[in-house]
């Protein structure tokens, strides 16, 4: 029998946002697979804070998106730029979606609450609490520890409020999502009972990310045939792209390449004014695209580029880009350490691995695939069927149904992970 779930989130389509993208695949397979799904969320505005006229001056609104019964609620909006402006419209969402959304919400089964930004927790703890029902933290980064480690996060008060907010939230959550196997070590290193934390990747839909035609992609985009580098996604301290800059210049002489860079973030117009000074007219800047168009984006190009900054807890990373590129048949360079190089470069063989933050290294890489059309054919078939074995989201959706079925039971550690090795198709 399905059951009500309420997920809450910051970010939902039409949004282009990774974390609106993976939740929009898992709750719309949910539905698929009997379950009746809301999700509580804000108005559209990232990553610009500009909110689309159609959801303007409405404290509460509903759409029906997929199959998925979508909450908008009013909270303080502001652009993706300024820590503290970005962290107040975090804590908005986080103390007005419970109030605002409570009637609307109706009386879920389960709530699960995503994080990052960390202050969901406050309305899926809040909400979980007052619908008595369990609770689920979903969490694909650890804050405040990422902004610690990043610079960005200095205010003694402010890190030990988060703190005691995410350890509260872990020891009260019925069930840790963790989306990669470096995050479960971590909390389990901290202390976190291990029953309670519950290993589900995020993944791809393998049937919309597929390989096509190259020369068909570069047509309809305008490109010419100049051999290039696509990295899509966000702009900011976490992703390392000013490292993208210092390669362009030591590829300045090789005339048939380029870099492509497809998004926004709070660093981007920083990083058009540092091209534009050092003379790197071999690199385009694209806004931000609809998800719609990455299998587009991504077929266009010889290689697509995974990077993040070097800091300890960027090891345990999996970022959503890694599998679409890997299903539209593209070869990687994967400048990810730890489990991400484990799985796509070492067992995987589907991508080069280059040190985070090494232009050295990342020069050399791109030279390689451009060399190299035989190693180019290897990776690209070697990481389309390996992320559709192990990371489609029809077979990730149905591990989350089996062990939502099992939510009020303690499942031991090994018995969890033989319900995770099962599929579940959806019809």
């Amino acid at each position: 029998m399905g059951k009500k779930i309420l997920i809450i989130t910051r970010y939902y389509p039409p949004e282009i946002s990774a974390a609106g993208v993976c939740v929009s695949a898992m709750a719309t397979r949910l539905v698929k697979l009997g379950h009746e799904v809301t999700v509580l969320t804000t108005v559209p505005n990232y990553p610009t804070g500009i909110i689309p006229p159609a959801y303007r001056g409405r404290l509460v609104l509903r759409e029906l998106l997929d199959g998925v019964q979508v909450i908008r609620v009013w909270c303080y909006i502001s652009p993706n730029r300024g820590f503290v402006r970005r962290i107040l419209a975090q804590i908005s969402f986080g103390l007005t979606a419970p109030v605002l959304g409570w009637k609307a919400v109706g009386h879920p089964d389960v709530v699960i609450t995503g994080s990052p930004p960390l202050f969901n927790a406050l309305a899926g703890r809040a909400l979980a609490f007052g619908k008595r029902c369990p609770h689920i933290f979903w969490v694909a980064d650890l804050w405040p520890e990422s902004a610690i480690q990043l610079g960005v996060l200095r205010n003694r008060s402010l890190i030990w409020l988060a703190e005691r907010l995410e350890w509260s939230t872990y020891q009260r959550a019925r069930l840790v999502w963790v989306v990669s196997p470096g995050l479960r070590e971590i909390l389990s290193r901290r202390g976190l009972d291990q029953r309670k934390i519950f290993l589900l990747t995020n993944g791809v839909d393998g049937a919309r990310f597929t390989p096509s035609s190259q020369a068909q992609a570069r047509a309809a985009l305008g490109w010419d045939e100049r051999f290039t580098v696509v990295y899509t996604g966000g702009h900011g301290e976490y992703h390392g792209l000013y490292t993208l800059l210092d390669a362009a210049e030591l590829l300045l002489d090789q005339r048939d390449i380029r870099l492509v860079l497809v998004g926004e973030g709070a660093e981007k117009a920083n990083l058009q004014a540092q091209a534009e000074k050092r003379g790197l007219n071999n690199i385009t800047f694209l806004p931000a695209q609809p998800h719609s168009c990455m299998p587009l984006l991504l077929n266009a190009a010889d290689t697509s580029l995974v990077p993040v900054r070097d800091i300890p807890l960027f090891r345990g990373m999996l970022p959503i880009k890694m599998y679409e590129g890997m299903a539209c048949g593209r070869p990687m360079i994967l400048a990810v350490d730890g489990t991400a190089r484990e799985w796509v470069e070492q067992e995987a063989t589907a991508a080069l691995y280059v040190r985070p933050e090494d232009p050295v290294e990342l020069a050399r890489a791109i030279l390689q695939l451009r060399d190299s059309p035989e190693l180019v054919r290897l990776l690209s078939q070697n990481g389309r069927a390996y992320v559709l074995e192990r990371f489609d989201y029809q077979r990730l959706a149905g591990v989350l149904h089996q062990r939502l079925e099992t939510l009020n039971s303690d499942l031991p550690v090994e018995e969890e992970c033989l319900v995770a090795s099962v599929p579940v198709e959806i019809k």
